[in-house]
């Protein structure tokens, strides 16, 4: 059993750490981004180097009491709130945000756990390089919380997942000890694959404190266009298309009309591509070493016309247009948020499997009620945020009897076909349920006797991931 984080733990905490470290649990640590859990903790610990974290987590392992670590606090299951049991300690990395060493010959960048995401764009742009992992929260989320996570984002397709983009780690693992794993190395054959096991970990096998990030060189020229499909099927005959003459398709984007809607009604101010709303439209993004990518798109929309694969498009003529292209697609999330959904999911399923489950989820959900469906995502990676919301002029908490439901015919169809219930959010609080009821037993047993090896006392980020 866990034990809370009581005045005297508070006092031995203050006396290990310098002045100002332990501070208030304020709100921003316990709300998460769309409001569906209010946590708990007795403090919050700020500290500054990767000895202060051992410091902490050495004490919390002693006295038996809950670390929830914190990085920008943008995950959306729940992995940043502990909403019930004995009051926890929060570990936020947020002062731990230096770019330790760059080099760009090797295409490498050293950096603390709490740089936000944009910071580490900078620190690789001022060197000459790109680091690819794009997220709608870059500006507030921090790389240790996307590592963490395995964060996706739209670049997945080109240059993968936060996992791919990791060459080592420096972390603090659950008894306070550190982990010297920070490498620049492409090849280290030497075991087990601790540096993968703490990605996606979600915080609850140990605190990464820094990491060896992969830069790569930034494209000649980029460039983007919105082409409009007839079906999902047809979106990804043209994917194929798309990477058989472009080679380098960095973001293969699917946006419904229902998305598109959605924006007319909550965010009127964002420009409308298209006079008459499609049902469904790609956002292609390509970065080219050489030519032109306005060519190549504009050969791309030739051919794909001739095979009936679209009917209109427009080809970015600039980086304002192309910036004004991906407006629509990054603002679909806060329209979808403005109309308030019944109950959202983040899947992945096989490629070969994404229009027959689109086809099938709508009229399969009819027979549950009415709705309206935002289907969108990465469709290049086979990543979906499929989200069922009420009729127009309906509040969602009518439905609330239904959101159960719902989840457990998505999830379900989509389990059934192969596929993830959670393609790059994690498992946190909010799909601990799921996992137990979908995921492979095998696995889960490894799962379970690797948190018992290396987190005995389930100190860490007690109750996300495994119950």
């Amino acid at each position: 059993m866990l034990n809370p984080a009581d005045p005297a733990f508070l006092t031995r905490i203050e006396g290990l750490l310098p002045p100002g470290t332990l501070r208030p649990a304020e709100p921003r640590y316990l709300e998460e981004p769309r409001g569906k859990w209010h946590g708990t903790a007795a403090a919050v610990a700020c500290p500054a180097t990767t000895e202060e974290v051992a410091a902490i987590v050495r004490a919390a392992a002693a006295a038996r009491v809950g670390i929830v670590p914190w990085g920008g606090g943008t995950g959306l299951v729940g992995a940043q709130v502990m909403t019930e049991g004995p009051l926890p300690l929060i570990l936020s990395l947020e002062r731990m945000n230096r770019i330790r060493a760059a080099y760009p010959e090797e295409n490498v960048l050293l950096a603390e756990a709490g740089v936000i995401l944009a910071d580490v764009h900078k620190a690789a742009e001022a060197v000459g390089r790109i680091f690819p992992l794009t997220l709608a929260s870059q500006g507030s989320c921090r790389i240790g919380g996307n590592l963490a996570t395995n964060a996706g984002g739209v670049n997945v397709l080109r240059y993968g997942n936060a996992r791919d983009l990791c060459l080592g780690l420096e972390a603090v693992l659950p008894d306070g000890e550190v982990w010297h794993g920070l490498k620049r190395l492409r090849k280290d054959n030497t075991g087990y694959d601790l540096r993968g096991l703490l990605i996606g970990a979600e915080g609850t096998l140990g605190v990464i404190t820094a990491a060896s990030l992969r830069l790569f060189p930034k494209p000649a020229a980029e460039g983007a266009a919105l082409m409009v499909v007839p079906d999902p099927a047809a979106a990804l005959h043209l994917l194929a298309l798309a990477q058989a003459r472009l080679g380098s398709v960095s973001a293969f984007e699917l946006i419904s009309g229902m998305g598109l809607e959605f924006l007319a009604e909550t965010l009127p101010q964002v420009r409308q591509p298209f006079a008459a709303k499609p049902d469904w439209m790609v956002l292609i993004d390509v970065g080219l070493a050489t030519g032109s990518p306005e060519e190549a798109l504009t050969g791309l929309f030739e051919a794909a016309l001739d095979a009936g694969l679209v009917t209109d498009g427009l080809i970015a003529q600039s980086s304002a247009q192309r910036a004004q292209f991906w407006e629509v697609r990054e603002t679909i999330p806060l329209a979808n948020r403005a109309v308030g959904s019944v109950s959202s999911h983040d899947i992945s399923l096989p490629l070969g499997e994404v229009a027959g489950f689109i086809r099938d989820a709508g009229p399969a959900l009819t027979r549950l009620g009415h709705w309206r469906i935002n289907c969108f995502g990465h469709l290049g990676d086979g990543n979906l945020h499929y989200n069922v919301f009420p009729p127009k002029g309906e509040k969602p908490a009518a439905y609330k009897a239904l959101v159960d439901p719902v989840q457990d015919l998505v999830h379900g169809m989509v389990v059934a076909r192969g596929g993830s219930f959670s393609a790059e959010h994690g498992i946190g609080r909010l799909k601990v349920a799921d996992l137990e009821r979908y995921g492979d037993p095998a696995k889960l047993a490894a799962m379970r006797a690797i948190k018992q090896a290396l987190d005995p006392l389930g100190i860490m980020n007690p109750g996300a991931v495994l119950r």
